[in-house]
């Protein structure tokens, strides 16, 4: 039975002035960093939406009945802001649903959700990502940090895995390098399943809210966080395979 899942964000626009003597010119690139996963799913069970941080603003679901259409919704760098202003209370200064509490709901209600790692996920660059403190947080297995939780590690580290769990069957003890990761707080009773080594800090937690299950993995999809040596090991199809079928079990 295909299983619908929503990934939100994941992708950006970037603007460049070039410079030659006398004369400039602006140039604009859009990008996304969901193609590796994308193609991670194809020929699998799931059918997966992915809805850029350009659209998230907007057509993120904005109903219950609307993400319930979903059996897993994975949030990666995307920020709280882009779920919680809506061009018509941005813009237009109209009360509209707050997403953040209607995922909550989402996953009390039985489906589950998980935060992938990012600039823009977690706390976030500069505290910018500002999940701390909201309803999506109350959810996760982690807590945020306050303030900016980005940990940078240009030389590379190895995940060490700490605990037995479906999510990382079949993939052994010793995975890629990675280049960083977001500093969280495991919650007293989730599962961490793998950590840093030098730190400590938790890298992958799994958990419950209500009736669903939550997940956190916290280095990224793609670059910078997750380097080649990363995306092309074998078993990095299997590790987000592994998660969306740990996470869609508990789905009604």
């Amino acid at each position: 039975m295909t299983q619908a899942i929503l990934l939100a964000g994941e992708s950006w626009t970037s603007m460049s002035t070039h410079i030659k003597g006398f004369d400039q010119f602006p140039t604009v690139t859009h990008h996304h960093g969901a193609k590796l996963f994308l193609d991670a799913m194809k020929d699998s069970r799931y059918s997966v939406r992915h809805m850029p941080n350009h659209e998230a603003q907007e057509d993120f679901p904005a109903t219950l009945a609307g993400l319930l259409a979903y059996d897993a919704i994975l949030l990666s760098d995307i920020g709280a802001n882009t779920l919680l202003l809506h061009p018509d209370t941005w813009m237009r200064s109209q009360r509209t649903p707050n997403r953040l509490k209607l995922l909550r709901e989402y996953v009390a209600a039985g489906r589950s959700l998980m935060m992938i790692g990012g600039y823009l996920s977690f706390q976030g660059i500069n505290g910018s990502a500002r999940f701390h403190n909201t309803p999506v947080e109350e959810v996760l297995p982690v807590t945020c940090l306050p303030y900016d939780d980005r940990v940078e590690v240009p030389e590379g580290f190895a995940p060490q895995i700490v605990a037995a769990h479906p999510v990382v069957s079949g993939l052994g003890s010793t995975w890629p390098h990675l280049l960083g990761y977001n500093e969280v707080q495991a919650k007293p009773g989730a599962t961490v399943i793998a950590t840093v080594p030098d730190t400590g800090h938790p890298l992958l937690v799994a958990g419950e809210y209500g009736k669903g299950r939550t997940l956190a993995w916290m280095s990224d999809m793609s670059h910078h966080w997750l380097p080649p040596e990363f995306s092309d090991w074998s078993g990095s199809a299997r590790l987000w395979l592994n998660c969306l079928d740990w996470l869609t079990s508990s789905a009604p």
